[in-house]
């Protein structure tokens, strides 16, 4: 066996998101300030910083302010700062203008951006890098390392070069590992070492389980005598009735719009397709309206925390922290993260930083949650708590109006005297012989496509001679477990076509996986309703790559 080469750093941060790349900022910051050396370094699993960066997005440049003030002055996000904010609800043919003047003042968009988070990222990274901290893109973090007492030691990245049957080919080289005082993960929503950290340490026995939406997203060009620079638009209401969630369509800079749609993973009814939904929003009048005689250039989708702040996690263990989207710090009602997900990234380089100063290592970081708690991110957190929760339990009308209710009363200081709970998404599912069966058109190619044509441009590319990275517990139990009863969902829920049943009008279904589709969204991982995916990253540089996401 060949031996790992290990290369110690100060602090390892796995995920070159906002979280990661603004702790590692605010590391080398006070590093700097106090005259000491510091080394720090970034595993990104996707092929370049960015690259698997998918957000909405409207972006509170709270998180930015503090770690870097003149940001305005060379960032693109800056270019579009939030001009117009509606939301409208659909019913079929029509749309009625919700009045911001009911929402509670900080639903408000005023002072935001919509950008590129991907770009957002790629600024950040150059930032970083000029401060000396390394980043290693297409290095995907693959395993989590461990000192004899049981603390986090590092991570190591996946071996480059394995056949599909596990064994070595010519061009084969192993992982490295990457030792650390401290190692922050930074993976995104469902990050699967974070998932093994949650089991390992219990850091979930004492929070509400997390719950999650799908978010599906294009870009589109678009005829510039429509364009609106900073017209930010969300709608709820039609096309779904089998489940809550809603749409976005935000103008943004170089003649575009970035749109989408959310819904959200708790749905009941096995034959909905998230992905079908999102192209059949597309076709009602107000929104064909504005893509008419545009052109689309870009699609992706991505799992997102709806938990708040209830399903937030023990944050430190020995060792390492959980910081940004790997913890869950999205506000929900405002469809925004990546502010708070950069705080909780610079709070936790704070502790860490006091740690090593004080020349301690591998122990429990308690000065991040102690300072999380007090910060502006657990105050607006805590405010918007009964949101999702309201709505998944009473439905998209009466959810609405009592999630309302309650975040006006948390805004006057008052808010209802209970936290609502939560269930895992997985355990949500009826029988397929209790729900009705869903009839979605054909795609028209000119406002809908299919999902097979939508992953060819989200620039999705995996090694094909590698092992499958969407691993099955039991093998058998989608055919003989899922399929009678779901009529295995995976074939619908999945926004990439990874999943299929062939053979089943031969008497002879099979499950196939075509893992080299996986845009890498962690639908799957979360919905399957016996948990038997596991998704473990595939080599380094692999899945999407996002222009402009």
């Amino acid at each position: 066996m060949s031996e790992r080469e290990a290369m110690p750093y100060d602090v390892v941060i796995v995920g070159a998101g906002p979280a990661g790349l603004a702790a590692a900022i605010r590391l080398k910051q006070l590093a700097e300030a106090n005259g000491q050396e510091l080394s720090v370094c970034i595993l990104e699993k996707g092929s370049e910083v960015g690259a698997h960066i998918l957000s909405g997005a409207v972006v509170d440049p709270a998180g930015l302010d503090e770690l870097l003030p003149s940001w305005r002055e060379s960032c693109s996000l800056a270019q579009t700062p939030v001009t117009e904010n509606h939301h409208w609800v659909l019913t079929e043919h029509k749309k009625y203008e919700f009045p911001h003047a009911l929402m509670p003042p900080f639903m408000n968009n005023k002072g935001t951006y919509t950008g590129s988070l991907g770009n957002l990222c790629r600024w950040l990274a150059e930032q970083a890098e000029g401060l000396g901290i390394e980043i290693f893109p297409g290095f995907a973090a693959a395993e989590i390392l461990f000192n004899d007492d049981g603390s986090v030691k590092g991570v190591a990245t996946g071996d480059m070069g394995v056949a599909r049957d596990g064994t070595r080919k010519p061009d084969y080289q192993p992982g490295l590992e990457l030792h650390a005082k401290y190692t922050f993960f930074a993976e995104g929503a469902r990050g699967h070492l974070t998932k093994e950290l949650k089991r390992i340490f219990e850091l979930d026995s004492n929070c509400e389980p997390q719950v999650y939406g799908i978010g599906l997203k294009e870009l589109w060009d678009i005829d510039p005598a429509k364009h609106v620079p900073g017209k930010v638009v969300h709608t709820q209401g039609w096309p779904l009735s089998d489940a809550w969630g809603g749409g976005f369509l935000y103008h943004q800079a170089n003649g575009q719009v970035a749109l989408g749609f959310v819904v959200a993973l708790s749905y009941k009814n096995p034959h909905l397709s998230p992905f079908h939904e999102f192209q059949r929003w597309k076709h009602h009048p107000a929104i064909r309206e504005v893509l008419e005689g545009g052109k689309r250039v870009s699609y992706g989708a991505r799992a997102i925390n709806e938990g708040g702040w209830q399903s937030v996690p023990k944050l430190v263990f020995k060792g390492g922290a959980l910081i940004g989207c790997s913890a869950g710090f999205v506000n929900v009602p405002r469809i925004k993260g990546s502010h708070t997900a950069m705080k909780s990234g610079m709070l936790a380089a704070e502790a860490a930083f006091d740690a090593i100063r004080a020349e301690r290592s591998a122990d429990e970081l308690t000065a991040y949650p102690e300072a999380l708690e007090k910060s502006w991110v657990a105050k607006e957190l805590k405010k918007v708590r009964n949101a999702e929760p309201a709505i998944a339990k009473f439905g998209g009308t009466v959810g609405t109006l009592v999630a309302g209710v309650d975040m006006w009363m948390r805004q006057l200081g008052i808010g209802l005297p209970f936290t609502f709970k939560h269930k895992p998404d997985h355990t949500k599912l009826w029988e397929a012989s209790q729900c009705r069966k869903i009839d979605y058109p054909k795609p028209d190619g000119v406002i809908s496509f299919d999902r097979l044509s939508s992953v060819f441009l989200s620039n999705t590319n995996h090694e094909e001679d590698q092992p499958i990275h969407l691993t099955l517990k039991d093998p058998d139990i989608p055919i003989s477990y899922n399929l009678p009863h779901f009529d295995e969902p995976a074939q619908r829920y999945c926004p990439a076509g990874v999943y299929e049943v062939v053979g089943q009008d031969e008497g002879n279904p099979r499950f196939v996986i075509n893992a080299q589709n996986c845009v890498h969204c962690k639908t799957c991982d979360i919905k399957d309703p016996t948990q038997n995916i596991n998704w473990v990253v595939p080599e380094g540089g692999g899945g999407p790559n996002y222009p402009n996401m």
